[in-house]
């Protein structure tokens, strides 16, 4: 049986910026988990961030970016906080190898987990198309990765991967 990393956020973990959970109400989720199929993860909080954190969006392009070393994740008075979002990315990689996963259900937007679209590092709520740090390197290592809105896809990748032949 295929395993899936999700966002802890979207199960209903307190673990965002805000102190806040953005939990996905979806039955596939919910059968996922009793199946025990569910690998619950925050990269940025495994990074060593706090709960609450100041916001942090990616400037100078995406999580590839930031992984080659040409972007950086700001806070909004300007810490960089690029090291800690990389460490809660390879710590994400490394909890997947170890469970076999070959499918994330990440958080949409997410400096760390978006996978189609984040905010643009100017701190003013706009998203731009591009990835954060942890779906870049889940992405390298081949792990398919999908926002919470794509949990029919997500689902179908997995049937795909379990199907024999």
């Amino acid at each position: 049986m295929e395993r899936i990393l999700v966002s802890a956020c979207l199960l209903g973990r307190r673990v965002r910026y805000d102190g806040g959970a953005k939990p996905v109400g979806d039955e596939v989720v919910a059968r996922w988990r009793s199946e025990g199929r569910v690998v619950v993860f925050c990269p940025e909080v495994s990074g060593g961030l706090p709960v609450p954190r100041s916001a942090a969006e990616i400037v100078g392009g995406d999580g590839d970016g930031v992984l080659d070393g040409v972007a950086r994740v700001l806070t909004e008075s300007g810490e960089d906080v690029s090291r800690q979002f990389v460490l809660g990315a390879r710590l994400a990689l490394d909890a997947a190898r170890a469970a076999g996963v070959r499918v994330a259900l990440l958080k949409e937007s997410s400096p760390s987990c978006g996978s189609l679209r984040v905010y643009d590092g100017r701190f003013a709520g706009t998203r731009v198309p591009g990835h954060g740090v942890t779906t870049a390197l889940l992405r390298r290592a081949g792990v398919r990765v999908f926002g919470e809105g794509q949990v029919a896809e997500a689902a179908a990748c997995l049937r795909e991967l379990e199907t024999p032949g």
